[in-house]
Protein backbone atom coordinates (compact mmCIF):
# COMPACT_ATOMS: atom_id res chain seq x y z
CA UNK A 1 0.00 0.00 0.00
CA UNK A 2 3.20 2.18 0.73
CA UNK A 3 3.75 2.21 -2.95
CA UNK A 4 0.71 2.84 -4.60
CA UNK A 5 1.28 5.82 -2.61
CA UNK A 6 4.07 6.67 -3.10
CA UNK A 7 3.50 6.27 -6.86
CA UNK A 8 0.75 8.59 -6.49
CA UNK A 9 2.50 11.15 -4.50
CA UNK A 10 5.25 11.52 -7.57
CA UNK A 11 2.45 11.13 -10.12
CA UNK A 12 1.08 14.46 -8.45
CA UNK A 13 4.50 16.16 -8.04
CA UNK A 14 4.89 15.39 -11.61
CA UNK A 15 1.76 16.62 -12.45
CA UNK A 16 2.02 19.99 -10.52
CA UNK A 17 5.56 20.58 -11.96
CA UNK A 18 4.35 20.36 -15.52
CA UNK A 19 1.98 22.41 -15.06
CA UNK A 20 4.03 25.11 -12.86
CA UNK A 21 6.62 25.34 -15.78
CA UNK A 22 3.27 26.19 -17.89
CA UNK A 23 2.19 28.78 -15.69
CA UNK A 24 5.67 30.14 -15.00
CA UNK A 25 6.22 30.32 -18.65
CA UNK A 26 3.42 32.60 -19.58
CA UNK A 27 5.33 35.74 -17.96
CA UNK A 28 7.08 37.00 -21.30
CA UNK A 29 9.91 38.52 -21.27
CA UNK A 30 13.65 38.96 -22.50
CA UNK A 31 15.00 36.04 -24.42
CA UNK A 32 16.70 35.04 -21.12
CA UNK A 33 13.28 34.64 -19.25
CA UNK A 34 13.53 30.73 -20.12
CA UNK A 35 16.95 30.02 -18.93
CA UNK A 36 16.12 32.09 -15.49
CA UNK A 37 13.11 30.06 -14.84
CA UNK A 38 14.88 26.76 -15.88
CA UNK A 39 17.64 28.11 -13.20
CA UNK A 40 14.69 28.93 -10.31
CA UNK A 41 13.71 25.18 -10.73
CA UNK A 42 17.20 23.78 -10.54
CA UNK A 43 17.54 25.50 -7.47
CA UNK A 44 14.32 24.37 -5.52
CA UNK A 45 15.16 21.10 -6.74
CA UNK A 46 18.77 21.24 -5.07
CA UNK A 47 17.26 22.30 -2.09
CA UNK A 48 15.02 19.99 -1.56
CA UNK A 49 17.57 17.07 -2.64
CA UNK A 50 20.29 18.80 0.13
CA UNK A 51 17.59 19.03 2.45
CA UNK A 52 16.95 15.60 2.31
CA UNK A 53 20.67 14.21 2.00
CA UNK A 54 21.25 16.46 5.50
CA UNK A 55 18.54 14.66 6.89
CA UNK A 56 20.21 11.42 5.65
CA UNK A 57 23.61 11.95 7.10
CA UNK A 58 21.75 13.06 10.96
CA UNK A 59 20.02 9.27 10.85
CA UNK A 60 23.70 7.57 10.40
CA UNK A 61 22.77 6.69 6.81
CA UNK A 62 26.00 6.04 4.42
CA UNK A 63 25.75 7.95 1.64
CA UNK A 64 27.79 6.94 -1.33
CA UNK A 65 27.37 5.63 -5.01
CA UNK A 66 29.48 3.25 -7.08
CA UNK A 67 31.61 5.67 -9.12
CA UNK A 68 29.37 4.73 -12.60
CA UNK A 69 26.65 5.71 -11.03
CA UNK A 70 27.75 9.44 -10.89
CA UNK A 71 28.24 9.33 -14.60
CA UNK A 72 24.84 7.88 -15.29
CA UNK A 73 23.24 10.71 -12.73
CA UNK A 74 24.88 13.35 -13.90
CA UNK A 75 24.31 12.18 -17.33
CA UNK A 76 20.11 12.04 -16.55
CA UNK A 77 20.99 16.10 -14.91
CA UNK A 78 22.24 17.26 -18.24
CA UNK A 79 19.33 15.33 -20.34
CA UNK A 80 16.67 16.86 -17.56
CA UNK A 81 18.54 19.97 -17.66
CA UNK A 82 18.11 20.42 -21.30
CA UNK A 83 14.66 19.01 -21.61
CA UNK A 84 13.80 22.18 -18.62
CA UNK A 85 15.22 24.71 -20.86
CA UNK A 86 12.88 23.44 -24.03
CA UNK A 87 10.30 23.18 -22.31
CA UNK A 88 10.29 26.59 -21.00
CA UNK A 89 11.05 27.95 -24.26
CA UNK A 90 7.86 25.47 -25.66
CA UNK A 91 5.25 26.79 -23.79
CA UNK A 92 6.36 30.65 -24.26
CA UNK A 93 6.51 30.28 -28.11
CA UNK A 94 9.03 29.58 -30.21
CA UNK A 95 9.89 31.21 -33.42
CA UNK A 96 7.61 33.53 -33.54
CA UNK A 97 4.44 30.78 -33.55
CA UNK A 98 1.91 31.19 -30.40
CA UNK A 99 2.78 29.23 -27.48
CA UNK A 100 1.67 25.33 -26.94
CA UNK A 101 -1.49 24.51 -24.90
CA UNK A 102 -0.45 22.31 -22.05
CA UNK A 103 -3.56 20.34 -22.68
CA UNK A 104 -1.67 18.74 -25.91
CA UNK A 105 2.19 19.30 -24.47
CA UNK A 106 1.91 17.91 -21.23
CA UNK A 107 0.19 14.71 -22.25
CA UNK A 108 2.52 14.53 -25.34
CA UNK A 109 5.42 14.88 -23.41
CA UNK A 110 4.16 12.62 -20.71
CA UNK A 111 3.25 10.10 -23.51
CA UNK A 112 6.12 9.95 -25.07
CA UNK A 113 8.38 9.54 -22.18
CA UNK A 114 6.28 6.19 -21.78
CA UNK A 115 6.10 4.99 -25.49
CA UNK A 116 10.54 5.55 -25.21
CA UNK A 117 10.87 4.47 -21.76
CA UNK A 118 8.82 1.10 -22.50
CA UNK A 119 10.79 0.41 -26.23
CA UNK A 120 13.97 1.13 -25.38
CA UNK A 121 14.06 -0.44 -21.89
CA UNK A 122 12.74 -3.81 -23.99
CA UNK A 123 15.95 -3.39 -26.15
CA UNK A 124 18.75 -1.68 -24.00
CA UNK A 125 17.65 -3.46 -20.82
CA UNK A 126 15.89 -6.80 -22.45
CA UNK A 127 12.98 -6.48 -20.63
CA UNK A 128 10.18 -8.48 -21.46
CA UNK A 129 7.06 -6.55 -22.58
CA UNK A 130 3.87 -8.83 -22.56
CA UNK A 131 1.24 -8.19 -25.72
CA UNK A 132 -0.78 -5.88 -23.26
CA UNK A 133 2.13 -3.69 -23.23
CA UNK A 134 2.83 -3.36 -26.13
CA UNK A 135 -0.94 -2.62 -26.88
CA UNK A 136 -0.78 -0.09 -23.90
CA UNK A 137 2.29 1.31 -26.22
CA UNK A 138 0.25 1.60 -29.35
CA UNK A 139 -2.81 3.07 -27.30
CA UNK A 140 -0.29 5.78 -25.91
CA UNK A 141 1.13 6.40 -29.24
CA UNK A 142 -2.81 6.97 -30.80
CA UNK A 143 -3.88 9.26 -27.68
CA UNK A 144 -0.69 11.50 -28.11
CA UNK A 145 -1.64 11.85 -32.12
CA UNK A 146 -5.28 12.71 -31.41
CA UNK A 147 -4.39 15.20 -28.67
CA UNK A 148 -1.98 17.03 -30.85
CA UNK A 149 -3.35 16.98 -34.45
CA UNK A 150 -7.03 17.84 -32.96
CA UNK A 151 -5.16 20.67 -30.83
CA UNK A 152 -3.28 22.24 -33.77
CA UNK A 153 -6.31 22.73 -35.90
Amino acid sequence: MQTLVLLFLITACYAAYNLLVKLSSSYSGTSTTPILATVSLQLAALSVSLIYLVYLSRQQITVALPGRAYFWAVTAGLCIGLAEVMYFYLFRGVGGEKPIAASAAIPFIVGGTIVIALVVSSFLFRETLNPGQWIGVGLTFAGMSVLVFSSSG
